[in-house]
This record gives C-alpha cells, sequence and structure tokens, in this order.
C-alpha cells in the first residue's frame, strides 16, 4: 500500500504547484503581458516537474501507465475545486460533481481487477 499512498500524496502536492501554475495568473498577472505570466508559470512548474516525476516513478512500480492517469485526474480534481472555490473566488455547479462521479467511474473500471480481487 506504500507506493500507492506515497505516489497519491506527493502528486497532491505537485498538483498544488501545478495548479497555481496554471491559473494563479489570471487573479495576480491579469493586468501584466501573457509572457510575464507565462515565465512566471514556468518557474512555479519547475517545483511541480521536481515532485510529479518522482510520483509518478513511485506509482509505475505497483500501477499501470492508465491507473497512474486517472489517480493524477482524481487529484487534480481534488486539488482544482478548492483552489477554484476560495482562490479564485469560482462559483460551484453541478458539472463538478457529474465530473467527480465520471472520474469515480474511471477509477472503477482501471482499479477493478485490484478491487474485485481478479
Amino acid at each position: 500500500m506504500r507506493p500507492y499512498l506515497l505516489s497519491a500524496v506527493l502528486l497532491g502536492f505537485s498538483n498544488v504547484f501545478m495548479t497555481f501554475a496554471w491559473y494563479a495568473h489570471l487573479k495576480n498577472l491579469a493586468h501584466r503581458p501573457w509572457f510575464v505570466a507565462a515565465f512566471a508559470s514556468w518557474g512555479i512548474a519547475f517545483f511541480e516537474y521536481m515532485i510529479q516525476v518522482p510520483a509518478n516513478r513511485i506509482g509505475h512500480s505497483v500501477m499501470t501507465v492508465g491507473q497512474l492517469k486517472i489517480l493524477q485526474e482524481i487529484v487534480t480534481l481534488t486539488v482544482f475545486v478548492p483552489f477554484s472555490l476560495f482562490y479564485l473566488r469560482e462559483k460551484m455547479n453541478l458539472d463538478y460533481l457529474w465530473a467527480g462521479v465520471c472520474l469515480l467511474g474511471a477509477v472503477f473500471f482501471l482499479f477493478r481487477r485490484k478491487l474485485l480481487g481478479m
């Protein structure tokens, strides 16, 4: 269980950096030229990759690439929804719920062999 948990935790941390790199400039650098935002985002993304690469290597030791990608998407949504609500002050709607339900379906299908002991 350790590689699963370690991979998920590291992906969580990397997603915090990724989410800030991708979206924080919309709030903080909206008045600056786009290339300033791009360079700032690249600087933040460096730290995201320094965590994400080991997370994927650890995860790949016990998961397929498809399982790893679905885990990444679950972690991304888990980080992105609070970020968009509390940092960017976006309004929540049912689309977030439906997206989450679809991702849970994806988790089931890609992990069902392990979940059901197949």
